[in-house]
């Protein structure tokens, strides 16, 4: 199973996206504007990912920075 993520400020694109999609026989599930940045936000955790451990200790002296 695959998925893709349209995001456009024009809602008419959307909806004949959607009506597309559906007339195709696909699911078509609609995401609020913090849905779409959580899978976002994760995207680019994933993204980063390196393995390696860090300290505790270096993580609130980075975050103290902010």
């Amino acid at each position: 199973m695959g998925a893709i993520v349209i995001k456009s400020s024009n809602s008419k694109n959307l909806k004949l996206l959607s009506a597309l999609a559906e007339q195709l026989g696909e699911t078509v599930n609609k995401l609020s504007s913090s849905q779409a940045e959580d899978i976002q936000l994760g995207m680019m955790m994933k993204k980063e990912k390196t393995g390696k451990t860090v300290s505790r200790r270096i993580i609130f002296k980075h975050l103290s920075a902010i």
